[in-house]
């Protein structure tokens, strides 16, 4: 199979590495870290140089403190950054992992780790975003805190965050990059990156890979 070298920000575009406002339409952001991938079929970017994981020390759902790096450590991992009130994009993307996570092996369900971590820390209070992710799968970890904490993080892996804005009908619009970074169990590092426009049947296929750590 031929594959071309192209930047992450070629790629995916209009999906990653623009700020994306649920429910409106991507505005592009400068905040992004340039990196380069490796194009491939399916919807996953292999990342030539991988994402570090972030030193990232948040609140749980249960109001506990929960530290990325030592609670995922050598687990297979996905991360998020999205908000509760989104009403398309956040929801979606949570939904087709949860179905494609229930299409593993038990065994492997177990295994993976599905981390949501909120843009809009103000409103998603630990117990807010407990209940909205219990409906979506009860294993999800959600994490709240300090935005500026979040932003430095997001950053870090190449997705750019806004600060929530009150629009002029009230409104609350939180501007997020909406990939999805997995990490692989064998190296921890974030080696593949997923678009909005990835679906469950694209989830379903690549899961089973990123358990173990391989390219889909």
């Amino acid at each position: 199979m031929r594959t071309t070298r192209v930047t992450v920000a070629a790629l995916v575009a209009a999906a990653a590495l623009t700020l994306t406002a649920c429910g409106g339409e991507p505005a592009k952001t400068n905040t992004v870290t340039q990196i380069t991938g490796q194009s491939k079929a399916g919807a996953a970017t292999v990342l030539d140089r991988p994402f570090d994981k972030p030193e990232l020390v948040l609140t749980d759902t249960t109001g506990k403190p929960w530290n990325l790096r030592e609670q995922t450590k050598g687990k297979p991992t996905l991360i998020y950054f999205g908000y509760t009130n989104c009403p398309d994009v956040c929801p979606l993307t949570m939904s087709n992992i949860a179905v494609a996570k229930k299409a593993l092996p038990k065994a492997d369900q177990d295994k993976l780790q599905v981390v949501f971590v909120t843009t809009d820390p103000e409103r998603d209070t630990p117990d807010s975003l407990g209940a909205w992710l219990r409906a979506q799968d009860p294993s999800f970890t959600g994490l709240t805190g300090d935005f500026a904490t979040i932003q430095a993080a997001a950053r870090k892996l190449g997705i750019g965050i806004d600060p929530p804005k009150k629009e002029a009908d009230g409104s609350v619009v939180s501007m997020h990059g909406a990939q999805v970074i997995a990490f692989s169990p064998k190296s921890d590092e974030g080696y593949l990156l997923y678009g909005e426009g990835t679906t469950v049947d694209n989830y379903t296929k690549d899961l089973p890979k990123i358990i173990k750590g391989e390219n889909p």
